[in-house]
């Protein structure tokens, strides 16, 4: 009989939407079990939350430091661990579990510089440990189909890419989005950047891993439209891929009529490749010859290796659940081979701590354009 693997989370409180979608995605699988958690600055509310999670109250924490070296002790201790807390905390919270031992799975940003950042991804990589940056979009069966087609040249040479992520829920003066925006908007709590690093880091891994290009430049203007706000809530950014290539990103929080709108457009000399996420169950690719195609998930024409993440047919929508999961699903695997002795990197399907790094290095970058009078800054 499989045994489940076990797992904790640091974050994910009483309000907090994160946590619960990836307690929610982890379950779709079924091959992992919550059983610790430090879910709350507050004592008191991670007992709440514990007992609400069916979690037993000595496996409850008063602090990370404290889960990371209980949990690391003991001979059923967590096989990993999930980060689902405000932005400046990943770094602190991740090398803690990272010294102990145990396998980090984090949100993103990765963390709030590079030097942060790097370190993580050394202290990962001289222990042997997995890391899963949890880029949630790339999890989409369209998505890993378009990273497919264009690995196979079916576009030819990438040329130009278009890519956007607008929403509007922070579009006015004095409202702040709740608990999510209110951190989200808090220097102390989401670090030097907001709207670039909230949304901004989704455009630049989901361009990078479909694309399977590197970033060289950006020329970034990085504004604060909403009176009162201290972090950017609207970014233009202007990019130079290491092939020569061209892109262009826009990522904000007050585009009045976006929810969540993450859109990529890649322009090859072969063809072009249009996704938006919030149609995931379909990728349109068009050929030199005018011929448009629309596939769509559940059919034979998705390429095998992203074909093996769909759950249900052709007409049954999945989405940003199946998304999560998809990415659970690798990482939960690789650390099941690494257990029983039969694991290898090219297991690996999931963003990982590297990517995460270059996420933040094209942060840094636009910061420093942006400071620099909108200057054109490499990576």
């Amino acid at each position: 009989m499989n045994t489940k693997l076990r797992y904790g989370m640091v974050g994910g409180g009483p309000g907090a939407f994160i946590g619960e979608a990836h307690r929610r995605s982890i379950n779709i699988d079924g091959k992992a079990e919550l059983v610790s958690g430090w879910f709350s600055r507050s004592f008191e509310k991670t007992k709440e939350r514990g007992r609400e999670l069916g979690i037993s109250e000595d496996r409850c924490y008063a602090t990370f430091e404290e889960m990371a070296k209980a949990e690391a002790a003991r001979e059923d201790g967590i096989d990993f661990v999930v980060v689902v807390t405000p932005n400046v905390s990943h770094y602190s919270i991740c090398k803690a579990f990272l010294e102990a031992g145990i396998h980090v799975s984090c949100d993103k940003p990765l963390a709030v510089s590079v030097a942060q950042a790097e370190e993580l991804e050394r202290l990962a990589n001289d222990k042997g440990l997995l890391f899963l940056v949890t880029y949630t979009y790339m999890g989409h069966v369209t998505a890993r189909h378009a990273r497919e087609i264009i690995k196979a040249g079916e576009l030819g040479k990438i040329r130009t890419v278009v890519a956007e992520y607008p929403q509007g829920w922070l579009a006015y003066e004095g409202e702040w989005g709740g608990k999510q925006g209110e951190w989200r908007c808090d220097p102390e709590q989401s670090g030097n950047t907001n709207c670039l690093g909230d949304l901004g880091t989704h455009i630049e891994n989901a361009v990078t891993t479909m694309t399977g290009l590197k970033i060289k430049r950006v020329l970034a203007r990085m504004d604060k439209v909403v009176p009162g706000r201290k972090r950017d809530d609207n970014d233009f950014v202007m990019a130079e891929f290491e092939n020569g290539a061209t892109g262009l990103f826009w990522s904000s929080q007050i585009a009045i009529g976006h929810d969540n709108s993450l859109r990529v457009r890649i322009y090859g000399d072969g063809g072009s490749i249009q996704w938006f996420q919030e149609e995931p169950e379909k990728i349109t690719v068009i050929k030199k010859d005018g011929t448009i195609t629309e596939v769509h998930r559940g059919y034979s024409s998705i390429a095998p290796e992203a074909a093996k993440y769909g759950r249900l047919p052709s007409g049954h929508p999945e989405g940003w659940f199946e998304a999560m999961g998809n990415l659970y699903k690798s990482f939960i695997e690789c650390i099941e081979a690494k257990k029983n002795g039969t694991f290898t990197p090219d297991m690996i399907d999931y963003p990982t701590v590297s990517d995460g790094v270059e996420g933040i290095r094209f942060v840094e970058a636009c910061l420093k354009s942006q400071e620099l009078g909108n200057v054109w800054v490499d990576l």
